[in-house]
């Protein structure tokens, strides 16, 4: 069995390209750093691994996915290898992502929690709206769940 779940920040922003021919999909690279357990010298340390998406799921992470942002994938190791120009053969690891989500709120990941300088927003339910948040229409197919 291959099967990984992972949660960390990302590196830098998403890395989008487009594959070539007629039915051009999309093909999204990204860096997680995830926190190691337990701290080297006090200090904490972290794995830095590479993760590829493709599809809706490299759209949604070009269209939402920033760098500091905390998400969780799922996915699987893939393992391969190549020859670079210099003639060295080079291995890689990557994390093919079949699931990813955010792993903490807007909010959390602004550090600001207000809106316009010197206003304090607060999302705090209304009475009678249960505390559901109203979704803009037509973002149906842009969840990352169903």
């Amino acid at each position: 069995m291959n099967k990984v779940i992972l949660m960390g920040r990302l590196t830098r922003n998403p890395e989008v390209r487009y594959s070539a021919g007629e039915n051009a999909t999309a093909v999204a690279r990204y860096t997680l750093a995830v926190d190691r357990r337990f701290k080297r010298d006090g200090e904490q340390t972290a794995d830095f691994i590479n993760c590829v998406c493709f599809g809706k799921s490299a759209e949604f992470a070009e269209k939402y996915f920033r760098q500091g942002l905390k998400i969780a994938i799922i996915g699987h190791i893939q393992t391969g290898s190549y020859t670079n120009k210099d003639g060295q053969k080079v291995y890689t690891t990557d994390v093919f992502v079949e699931e990813q989500e955010f792993a903490e709120s807007k909010k959390s990941s602004d550090g600001s929690g207000s809106g316009q300088a010197g206003e304090q927003q607060e999302n705090k339910p209304k009475p009678g709206d249960a505390g559901f948040m109203n979704i803009p229409d037509g973002i149906d197919e842009e969840l990352p769940f169903n």
